[in-house]
């Protein structure tokens, strides 16, 4: 791995500092500094800022609409970014689902749809997870009959992020029961304003809507929407899913967790306690071991050393259980308001807080749940 600090590198965060400074709206900043989901929006508005200054795809190819920045760079602007208090991106659409088609899709596919997700014009959901499909996603059940050139889809889907502001859904259907499970898989994309698709909110422990079930009922989705050929979607889906799980490290939402719990023990008094001081620092060293291995994944991706370690798997894990680690430190630091669920109008510096711990419960469980990720470890370090 080769990340000597560039000077230049200095002077590129800067450029993106003030960017910030002169970009982002103050009041945007304070919504999403304050660990509630953020809102469509505020992440379309941010998109477009972004893509009006070519920014809104750092990590895409150049043909693309992507950058051309380093994976240091990336990760810095990265960081910058979310240091300030942007809202994310839609997650689904600029790093799930772009980069299937990219790899994929074919030019109509890729014409149609990636132009609009990097002006900001389309938000997508990922249709993956079943009530008995989840870790065990080979064993999903929404069936895709073929009728002439159209699918007919029905079935369900769950745990459907951000589903309620999709234009699109990107989905694993079952094209073929007579095969192995992982074979009789496609991939399709479906028009989420089809006839036949009822979203229904779930409202999860932090009392916030941002999860979704989908039920499909004799939807019909034409046959060119099918990305791959049929029963290549598992091949896709594998695909996502390291993308999906390498940036599920979360090196920037990390260190401004850091940030806010060591201004939380400050205020509360805590930082001259030796113990608690102790437990933060082992916090920062654990987050400065994941941004290393976070930036050694970058650095190799695409290439041979990729495949010698389970970059994707040690990532997810590492960097979902720091989350949580540090997220229950910060409901500690809070006291006894650390019981209280803070709405987002609240002025108070407890905003956020415990929502935002009560809601990362789950980052150990998306994405595959931690267990299969170590049993994943395990396998590809000792063999089968």
């Amino acid at each position: 791995m080769h990340l000597e600090r560039d000077p230049a590198d200095a002077a590129f965060r800067e450029e993106v500092r003030a960017f910030l400074r002169d970009a982002l709206p103050p009041d945007m900043a304070q919504r999403n500094l304050r660990g509630f989901h953020p809102t469509k929006a505020d992440m379309q508005a941010w998109t477009r800022i972004l893509h009006a200054r070519g920014w809104s795809a750092p990590h895409w190819p150049v043909e693309h609409g992507g950058t051309g920045w380093s994976p240091l760079r990336r990760h810095l602007f990265e960081e910058e970014c979310f240091a300030a208090g942007a809202p994310p991106t839609c997650t689904a659409a600029f790093s799930l689902v772009a980069p299937v088609l990219q790899r994929f899709g074919t030019p109509e596919q890729q014409q149609r749809h990636l132009p609009a997700i990097l002006r900001g014009d389309t938000f997508w959901g990922q249709g993956f997870s079943e009530p008995n499909a989840g870790s065990d996603l080979a064993s999903l059940r929404t069936r895709a009959l073929r009728d002439g050139e159209h699918y007919v889809v029905d079935g369900q889907k769950t745990w459907t992020t951000e589903g309620h502001y999709a234009d699109w859904l990107f989905c694993l259907v079952r094209t073929d029961t007579t095969v192995a499970p992982q074979r009789g898989i496609s991939f399709l994309l479906i028009d989420a304003r089809s006839p036949g698709i009822t979203i229904r909110p779930i409202i999860s422990i932090d009392g916030a809507h941002s999860l979704n079930e989908v039920f499909f009922d004799g939807v019909r989705v034409p046959v060119e929407n099918r990305v791959g050929d049929e029963g290549q979607g598992w091949t896709c889906a594998k695909f996502l899913l390291e993308n999906e799980r390498a940036f599920s490290a979360e090196v920037p939402r990390n260190k401004r967790m850091l940030a806010r719990l060591k201004a939380l023990a400050a205020a509360q008094g805590l930082a001259a306690d030796p113990v608690f001081a102790t437990r933060i620092a082992e916090i920062e060293v654990e987050l400065a071991a994941l941004e290393w291995l976070t930036l050694r994944a970058l650095s190799e991706h695409g290439s041979d050393a990729a495949g010698a370690w389970p970059a994707g798997s040690l990532l997810h894990v590492l960097g979902s259980e720091l989350q949580q680690k540090t997220g229950a430190l910060l409901v500690e630091a809070l006291g006894e308001r650390g019981v209280i669920h803070y709405d987002a109008s609240d002025a108070d510096h407890a905003a956020g807080i415990t929502a935002d711990f009560l809601y990362r419960r789950a980052v150990t469980i998306y994405g595959g749940s931690n267990e299969i990720q170590r049993n994943l470890i395990a396998r590809h370090l000792l063999g089968p």
